[in-house]
């Protein structure tokens, strides 16, 4: 799997939907709005609405996937941040989230799904 240059694994689609086949264990985190999160997500995804929240239901060896809307949509990045900041160490990314999975018509979850 490709990192990024601070040791980030770098997901792409086939990698992501592979992993949720499989049924491995990791939290799949949507890094959006509230109304973003309840309109639309990959199923079995999680939500904070604060950090604190994050940090109090992360465990710091948990395997954590992070993403957002798209290649553009820089909130999944933030929060990948904030995660490293405080130690975590087994977080990846999905940059092409949300658009990239369901313009390959694989299923979402949400009130828009």
């Amino acid at each position: 799997m490709p990192h990024d240059g601070q040791g980030i694994a770098i997901l792409d689609r086939e990698q992501l939907r592979a992993k949720l086949a499989r049924g491995d264990r990791f939290k799949l985190v949507m890094a959006s709005s509230d109304w973003g999160f309840r309109a639309k997500h990959l199923p079995g995804s999680i939500h904070f609405k604060t950090p604190e929240e994050m940090f109090a239901a992360l465990a710091k060896d948990d395997e954590i996937v992070v993403y957002c809307s798209n290649q553009d949509c820089h909130a999944s990045l933030a929060v990948i941040q904030k995660l490293r900041d405080r130690g975590y160490t087994h977080v990846g990314h999905f940059p092409g989230g949300l658009i990239d999975w369901e313009g390959a018509g694989l299923p979402i979850e949400g009130d828009w799904a």
